[in-house]
């Protein structure tokens, strides 16, 4: 009982569970309690001060210095009201997660202790820029960056057992100004969108004068016991288990999916949406996922800026709190092989300030013009930046998701459902009749007592990366782990460009004297001739689709290291710059930023493998190998020699695998070390991807039917089926 396996057993053995007493909260008293939101600001800051906000937030108006130091005045005494002790710029660099650096609001002015909060602390802090990645934007010797207040998202309170810190939602740039995180580009972006989609808005609503993007977010997770995170080395740095035999029973059986929520799941469930509901975070949802030990969890629609902080939010708080609970929260897009991966759906529509979904498409959709323009427009620019949006998702963990039967593929393309593909069919072909969508159409389920059922106008695609659902669009392949920002930057930049453009050849049809719809409808046409192409409703996990595809013309890019080559192609280049978005710089930075975490996280795994393989596996099984050849003596010695031959065929087989890895783990340790030589950052991510990585299913499977013989008492990490099943 010396390994770390029966270690996490004998731990997890010997605790005993009590039951969680959950208080009795009603969530509308908490909700937004640590959150320094309108109704704090009402109650802290003066009249002029809170308009002046309101003013930022709605319509963009700069904040000037002196509301500045109201708002830091206010927002200091709110904070301290709370229990707060220090503040901190709160910001989402290039590493894919948050930083924060605190500060004490404690200072000495005339050698006498206060508490300090001034406008220059609200408004601007210098983090050090040199140890975040930056492409070359930065040399390291070179430290200077700068983050920024951005009022749009209000500022919060983290609580831990050691105090209370103010946190203030901020960009970061560089000392020259080049953007060195997720939420500049993000809040362009967003603007972008805004401005293109009130303009074309007012072809049918002149008293439109905001437009503001939604975003949705369904986060899928994985919970084992702590005790054997800790007793998984590759679990632990890697977020994954490179190897583990999958255990007779999986998900095969398609229990697990919205079953019953095991009672120490639903405590740790409850706590981190309490935790959740303090910081504002609309949580709506909570369920069983398909895969043993998953789980999902969604929000409410809100503004793609605060959406995305509050993931952020949601996924760090969600680890801290299953801590509590001695659960790790895993946020990897695939930890365990043989069972689901996890992805982030995104959901994403656009609302206006009059109160109409743009992209809800009514009673008649063919006669709603202004649901057709919106929908044809996002359809073009996904069609003709698909391979953009493929590398906004592109990561080594999203590559174990995409294209692997399991998820969305590698190949971008758009579910719209039955009925809307016969709009567009009217749209591009028009016959004279005008297709209705039947919003009131209803399912006789023929159950007495049971009541009609009113269907959507769509059904669902779950196998689609880019799927229409009634009144929104669903981007399905973003990976669990990752920064919605990168996606949602791609998704809202393409949109907004594309109705720049679309605007444009309708004002030129207007100008030739062609009635407003007349022109509309003409350059919708033409959009959907161009863009059908991506346009697909079957099962795109088929390999039919695969061939289909490729005869489309579609691409079906599988790897990282190839799909980010879309991030400085021409056409991106002139796509982010054109629209102030960012810079071919920033571009090339960005690039190479990612290119670096694809092959670190490859190399770390790499040298993972060869850690427990060498130093875990082959010990267990070389002296499980020395069990089975003192059996065979004996056997041979006693004269049983049929039994004796029988015997050295099983060794052979458990000889044979121990070879077989030791062999490959050398060769893939020396195409790393060849690897490491390469300087072109390109150039040593494809090696890693296409010389380093396929050596990890290689030693797996050798190291999967190990587990098989060796005896169980001998193996000594935790097996998927003591992982996998807890309740």
């Amino acid at each position: 009982m010396d390994s770390l396996r029966f270690k996490a057993l004998e731990i997890i053995q010997s605790r005993s569970y009590e039951k969680h007493k959950l208080d009795k909260i009603e969530i509308s008293d908490i909700f937004g309690s640590l959150v320094f939101n309108e109704k704090a600001m009402r109650k802290y800051l003066a009249k002029d001060s809170f308009k002046g906000v309101k003013n930022a937030i709605e319509s963009g108006e700069k904040i000037s210095r002196k509301v500045a130091d109201e708002v830091a005045g206010g927002m200091k005494s709110w904070a301290i009201e709370r229990g707060a002790t220090h503040y901190t710029h709160w910001f989402q660099p290039l590493t894919g997660t948050t930083a924060e650096k605190h500060d004490s609001f404690f200072e000495l002015k005339d050698g006498d202790p206060i508490e300090g909060f001034s406008a220059g602390a609200l408004v601007q802090q210098e983090p050090d820029a040199s140890s975040f990645p930056s492409g070359g934007i930065r040399n390291t010797f070179e430290a200077r960056g700068y983050t920024a207040w951005d009022p749009s998202s209000p500022a919060f309170l983290i609580r831990s057992n050691a105090g209370v810190t103010l946190c203030i939602p901020t960009i970061f740039v560089s000392y020259t100004g080049e953007a060195l995180d997720y939420k500049a580009p993000l809040l362009k972006a967003l603007n972008l969108i805004e401005n293109a989609s009130v303009n074309v808005c007012r072809y049918f609503d002149p008293k439109v004068n905001k437009v503001s993007p939604t975003l949705g977010i369904e986060q899928e997770y994985f919970l084992v016991d702590n005790a054997f995170n800790l007793a998984r080395p590759d679990l632990m740095l890697t977020g994954r288990t490179i190897i583990g035999h999958a255990p007779a029973k999986g998900q095969q059986l398609e229990d697990h999916y919205f079953g019953s929520i095991p009672e120490r799941v639903n405590a740790f469930m409850v706590d981190f949406e309490n935790e959740a509901y303090r910081l504002g975070i609309p949580l709506r949802t909570r369920h069983n996922e398909v895969a043993p030990a998953q789980y999902e969890c969604a929000p409410q629609f809100e503004e793609v800026n605060i959406a995305v902080d509050h993931n952020q939010l949601l996924m760090d708080m969600m680890q801290k709190v299953a801590l509590r609970h001695e659960l790790k929260c895993i946020l990897h897009e695939k930890p365990f092989a043989g069972v689901n991966g996890s992805g982030k759906h995104c959901n994403w529509s656009m609302g206006t300030d009059t109160g109409v979904n743009l992209l809800s498409p009514g009673d008649t959709p063919s006669q709603n013009l202004q649901f057709l323009t919106f929908f044809i427009n996002t359809i073009k620019a996904v069609y003709d930046h698909a391979d953009l949006l493929r590398a906004s998702i592109a990561s080594a963990s999203n590559d174990h998701r995409l294209g692997a039967n399991e998820a969305p593929p590698a190949i971008i393309s758009v579910f719209i459902g039955e009925q809307l593909t016969k709009v567009l069919d009217e749209v591009e072909k028009p016959s004279g009749k005008k297709s209705k969508a039947d919003v009131n159409k209803v399912s006789n389920v023929d159950v007495p007592k049971i009541p009609e059922l009113h269907l959507d106008n769509t059904d669902r695609n779950r196998t689609s990366p880019f799927a229409f659902t009634g009144n929104k669009f669903e981007f399905r392949a973003v990976g669990s782990s990752s920064n919605t920002s990168s996606a949602m930057i791609v998704l809202n930049t393409i949109v907004a460009n594309q109705l720049v453009e679309f605007k444009k050849e309708v004002d030129a049809l207007i100008k030739k004297k062609q009635p407003a719809e007349v022109a509309i409808m003409t350059v919708l046409r033409q959009y959907v001739k161009d863009a059908k192409k991506i346009l697909f409703e079957g099962n795109n996990y088929g390999d039919e689709w695969m061939a289909e595809a490729k005869k489309r013309g579609l691409s079906n890019i599988k790897t990282s290291p190839e799909a980010l080559d879309a991030y400085i192609s021409k056409k991106t280049v002139k796509l982010f710059e054109t629209n102030k978005i960012l810079s071919h710089r920033e571009l090339e930075a960005r690039h190479e930023i990612l290119l670096e975490m694809y092959m670190k996280q490859i190399q770390i795994e790499s040298r993972m493998m060869g850690e427990v393989a060498l130093s875990q596996i082959l010990p267990c099984a070389i002296e499980y190998q020395n069990e089975l050849l003192l059996n065979y003596g004996q056997l041979f010695d006693h004269g049983f020699a049929l039994e004796a031959d029988q015997s050295k065929e099983y060794i052979q087989r458990v000889s044979n695998h121990i070879n077989l890895i030791r062999s490959n783990v050398f060769e893939m340790i020396e195409e790393r070390r060849k690897a490491n030589k390469i300087d072109d950052a390109r150039k040593k991510a494809v090696a890693y991807c296409h010389k380093v990585r396929p050596y990890f299913e290689i030693i797996r499977y050798h190291i999967d039917k190990l587990e098989m013989y060796v005896d169980d008492k001998l193996w000594p990490i935790p097996k998927y089926r003591e992982m996998l099943f807890m309740r």
